[in-house]
C-alpha cells in the first residue's frame, strides 16, 4: 500500500441522514471513521437543499394561509408584505444552525470528515478529490450517495427559467406566473410555497390525480383545498414542449381538455428522482446497478461485496430520510458482527402540505393492487372537536385492518399535523395492534390524536362522535 494512502475502518460515502447517522453510530461504537461528502460540512441534500429549506418555508406558507383563514373566524389582517431577502435569509439561518451543531457532532465523535468528490479506485480503496483530497483503504464502506432529481429531455435545462427542486429552494425570486411538471409531493409542497408568496400557480399532471399511488380519499381533503390556492390544476395532460422566449417560456400540452399552449415566467420540473449510482466509480468495484438504477442489497444492506454496504435513496425506494437513517444503523450493527435486519413493516410517508398527508403500513390501494381482502375504517375531522376549533374540519383518519384478527395493517391520516399524528400508527402496524388496542388506549380530549381511537371503536360501529356507514 502506498505510503499516501490512508487506513479505515470504516468508509461512508455521502453525509445525508443515512450516512452521517451511520457515522456518528459507528464512531459511537468504537471504529475508526472517515466520511466523505462534496458540501462543506455534514446534512446532505435532505439538510442543505431538500427537506430541513423546503419545510421552513412551507411553515411560512402556512402563516400566511392561516391569517386569510381566520377572517372567517372574525380576525381580518392585511396582505402580507414578503421580504425576500429576509425570508431567505431566516431560512438560511435555520439551516445553517442544523449544519453547526451537525459539524459539531462530527467532530466530538473523532470522525474525519472529508469534502470532496469520491471515487472508487478499487473495490478496497476509494480516492478523493477536493479540499478533502486523499486515498483510503478501508475494512469497511457504506455507500450513501442519495439521488438526483429527474430532468425532462426536452426542457431547456440550461435556462435560468427551468428550475428543480434545489434551484425553487433557492427562492431567487417570486415569479408571476409558474408551472410545476408534477403533481407528486415535490411539485405540491413547491407549489403551496410559492402560491402563498404571490406566484400564480398551475399543475400539470399526466396521470387522472395528485398524488399517483395516495389512497383517493386522503387526497380529497388537499385536493379540494389547492383547487383555491392554485391557479389551475391539469390531470391527464402531458407536457409536449417548452420553447423559450424573449419573455418566458412557452408551454404546449396534449391530452383530453388540454389547453391551448400558455406562457410562463418559470417552469418547475418535479417529476420525481433518481439514484446517484453512477458518477462514483461504482463499476471499478464489480457491483452492477440494477434495471431501476439503484444498488442491489440484502436485509442488512449489505451489496454482493461483504464488506461494501448501500443505503438510502441509492439502495432502493421508498426515497426517505428516515427510511435511510434507520437502513443506516442497520448497516453499523451488521458490520459490527451484531445480529440484525432491515425489515420495517411501517415505513411513514409525510407529504408536507396544507392539508398534511401521511400514510404508513398497507394501504388501501397497495391492498387491492396485491388482491387483499383487507377492512377499512374511516373518521371525518369534522366530528373532530379539537379540529373544529382550530377552524380545519377537513381532515379524514383511516386504519385498514386484517378481517379476522382486527390487526392493523396500515393508517392513512389527512388533516393539519397528520405528520406528528402517523407515529402512533407506525407502532401500532409494528407491534401487531389490534383495532381493540387502539380503542381501549386513552387518548387525550380534545385532540386530533383522538380520531385515531374513534376510528378504532368505529370499526366495532361503536365511535362515539360519529356514526359509520352500515358495512352490511
Amino acid at each position: 500500500m502506498p505510503s499516501s494512502t490512508h487506513r479505515t475502518q470504516l468508509l461512508v460515502l455521502g453525509a445525508g441522514p443515512g450516512g452521517y447517522g451511520a457515522a456518528f453510530l459507528a464512531a459511537d461504537r468504537g471504529l475508526d471513521v472517515v466520511l466523505v461528502n462534496d458540501d462543506a460540512a455534514p446534512g446532505g441534500v435532505c439538510l442543505h437543499r431538500g427537506c430541513i429549506p423546503s419545510k421552513a418555508l412551507l411553515h411560512l406558507a402556512h402563516v400566511v394561509e392561516t391569517a386569510r383563514d381566520a377572517e372567517q373566524w372574525g380576525l381580518t389582517f392585511a396582505e402580507p408584505a414578503v421580504d425576500l431577502e429576509k425570508v431567505r435569509a431566516w431560512k438560511d439561518k435555520t439551516v445553517g444552525n442544523l449544519i453547526g451543531g451537525l459539524s459539531s457532532l462530527c467532530k466530538l465523535r473523532g470522525i474525519d470528515y472529508r469534502q470532496g468528490w469520491a471515487t472508487f479506485v478499487d473495490a478496497q480503496t476509494v480516492r478523493v478529490e477536493g479540499p478533502g483530497e486523499g486515498t483510503f483503504a478501508f475494512d469497511n464502506c457504506l455507500i450513501a450517495t442519495g439521488s438526483e432529481p429527474v430532468k425532462l429531455p426536452f426542457m431547456p435545462n440550461e435556462s435560468h427559467r427551468v428550475l428543480d427542486s434545489t434551484s425553487a429552494l433557492a427562492l431567487k425570486e417570486i415569479p408571476e406566473s409558474l408551472l410545476i411538471v408534477g403533481g407528486g409531493y415535490i411539485g405540491l409542497e413547491l407549489g403551496t410555497v410559492y402560491a402563498a408568496l404571490g406566484s400564480t400557480v398551475t399543475v400539470v399532471e399526466l396521470t387522472d390525480g395528485l398524488l399517483p399511488g395516495c389512497d383517493r380519499d386522503l387526497v380529497r381533503p388537499l385536493q379540494k383545498r389547492v383547487a383555491g390556492l392554485l391557479d389551475s390544476i391539469l390531470l391527464n395532460t402531458k407536457v409536449a414542449a417548452v420553447k423559450e422566449t424573449r419573455t418566458g417560456l412557452e408551454v404546449s400540452f396534449e391530452g383530453e381538455g388540454a389547453p391551448a399552449s400558455q406562457s410562463f415566467d418559470r417552469v418547475l420540473v418535479a417529476v420525481g428522482r433518481r439514484p446517484r449510482g453512477n458518477g462514483f466509480g461504482l463499476e471499478n468495484t464489480g457491483i452492477a446497478l440494477n434495471e431501476r438504477g439503484f444498488i442491489p442489497v440484502n436485509e442488512t444492506r449489505q451489496t454482493v461485496l461483504p464488506h461494501l454496504y448501500a443505503l438510502g435513496d441509492v439502495a432502493g425506494e421508498p426515497m426517505l430520510a428516515h427510511k435511510a437513517t434507520r437502513e443506516g444503523k442497520v448497516a453499523v450493527e451488521a458490520i459490527l458482527g451484531e445480529a440484525t435486519v432491515f425489515d420495517p413493516r411501517a415505513i411513514p410517508a409525510v407529504v408536507f402540505t396544507d392539508p398534511e398527508i401521511a400514510w404508513c403500513g398497507l394501504t388501501e390501494t397497495q391492498a387491492k393492487a396485491q388482491g387483499l381482502t383487507v377492512e377499512t375504517a374511516k373518521f371525518p375531522w369534522s366530528a373532530s372537536g379539537r379540529a373544529l376549533t382550530m377552524g380545519r374540519p377537513d381532515g379524514l383518519t383511516k386504519l385498514v385492518f386484517e378481517p379476522e384478527t382486527h390487526v392493523v395493517l396500515g393508517v392513512g391520516l389527512a388533516g393539519v399535523g397528520a405528520g406528528e399524528l402517523i407515529a402512533e400508527g407506525v407502532l401500532a402496524v409494528e407491534f401487531g395492534a389490534t383495532a381493540e388496542d387502539l380503542a381501549m388506549s386513552i387518548h387525550p380530549h380534545p385532540t386530533r390524536s383522538e380520531t385515531v381511537a374513534e376510528t378504532a371503536e368505529g370499526h366495532f360501529g361503536q365511535s362515539t362522535h360519529y356514526r359509520q356507514p352500515d358495512k352490511h
